[in-house]
């Protein structure tokens, strides 16, 4: 077996076995990762890996959105859709801008999701 597959399959079944809570915590971290590199890039047309690593980071807000479900905390539930709902909007108008201006909000609001995120796994044990 290639080393390259193993290590896949190892990602693949770990997330696929992971506790909910630790998916979730997975998708921030993975969307600010593409946030952060996004920042890092030069902004100008041509550029499309800023393109790809913002709509990376928007496919990720954009699956926590849809992974909500009201049933158990409506409240909750529309708080987090309405923060979600904005961050995607920030993150289409830097891409539309091809400006990093917004990036630092979009980043601000899922660093304190997850910062929660975490704080309620915690608390659970």
């Amino acid at each position: 077996m290639n080393p390259r597959d193993a290590a896949s399959a190892y990602r693949e079944s770990s997330i696929e076995n992971a506790p909910p809570i630790k998916v979730v915590r997975m998708l921030y971290q993975g969307a600010l990762r593409f946030l952060e590199r996004a920042e890092a890039e030069s902004v100008d047309p041509s550029s499309a890996q800023y393109l790809y690593l913002l709509a990376r980071s928007e496919a990720i807000v954009a699956e926590l959105r849809l992974a909500l479900d009201p049933k158990h905390a409506p409240a909750i539930a529309e708080n987090l859709e309405q923060l979600y709902l904005y961050c995607e909007e920030r993150l289409r108008d830097a891409g539309i801008q091809k400006s990093k201006a917004a990036l630092p909000e979009v980043r601000k609001v899922l660093s304190g999701l997850l910062d929660a995120w975490q704080r309620v796994e915690v608390s659970t044990r």
